[in-house]
């Protein structure tokens, strides 16, 4: 990775927490840790953050606390070719007409740039796919109530009464931190209740996750397999996660992001 973009995730990953750790930044960018502590060595000099032990902090922060994991300028960086044929195969089972929810994520997100001709009935608690789709698209958008976490870019609220609960959907479109045989997870608990809210409003859970998040754990469970029934994902996916998704009945499509349309296949 070019130093300029290691630069740019790293300043968004210290503005999105209160430290962010070396081991973090390690993980962000797969750089070494001596790469990481240099780049913060030059960063701090030039004001664009502050040194502190173990990793960096924001000069200035935002007062509102952060969702744990990575923020959504980090992971619109990694891995974009996968996620964007990833979500072209998922945009290609929407159909005019269909109420369908969409959750925040970078993977997702991708989903807006294939849905312009649409006629579709959609729930979000994504702010930009919102906001994608009422300029360009003929969809009708609905978003629930709640706060803005500028990070993820995601709308969140703790309470029942966000509008969440009045919104009926055939299928719901879903990224997560990672899958495994115990389910898709996520890393921070008000996560998972909003997007819990959202999953018991749909009869079918398609989950968008590139073949890294098959390889990726997390702390905290938000469904089972057996409540998904579709898996997309990319070409590195290996034999043994293949043979693991299909042993809890989960349909898998492997999208290809080396064709050029970006077409996929149903394996």
């Amino acid at each position: 990775m070019h130093e300029t973009e290691r630069h740019r995730i790293i300043a968004a990953a210290v503005q999105s927490r209160p430290v962010a750790t070396v081991a973090d930044l390690v993980e962000m960018t797969g750089a070494s840790e001596a790469t990481i502590r240099r780049d913060i060595a030059s960063m701090h000099v030039a004001g664009k953050l502050r040194r502190v032990r173990g990793g960096a902090e924001s000069v200035t922060p935002l007062p509102q606390s952060a969702l744990a994991g990575r923020p959504y300028k980090v992971n619109e960086t990694m891995h974009a070719g996968a996620k964007r044929a990833i979500a072209r195969a998922a945009a290609d089972m929407i159909a005019d007409g269909d109420s369908i929810i969409i959750n925040g994520g970078t993977t997702t997100f991708q989903m807006v740039h294939h849905m312009s001709h649409r006629r579709a009935h959609v729930f979000t608690n994504s702010f930009p796919i919102a906001a994608h789709l009422l300029a360009h698209s003929r969809s009708a958008v609905m978003v629930p109530g709640g706060t803005i976490y500028r990070e993820q870019n995601i709308i969140l609220s703790p309470f029942d009464n966000d509008t969440s609960k009045s919104f009926y959907a055939s299928r719901m479109f879903i990224s997560c931190q990672g899958v495994g045989p115990l389910g898709l997870m996520e890393t921070d608990p008000m996560l998972i209740q909003a997007e819990l809210k959202l999953i018991d409003q749909a009869d079918e859970l398609i989950c968008l996750a590139d073949s890294s998040k098959l390889r990726n754990r997390s702390s905290l469970i938000l469904c089972g397999l057996d409540r998904v029934s579709t898996l997309i994902t990319d070409r590195g996916i290996t034999e043994e996660e293949r043979e693991m998704v299909a042993g809890r009945g989960v349909r898998l499509i492997v999208a290809d992001a080396d064709i050029q349309d970006q077409s996929a296949r149903t394996a």
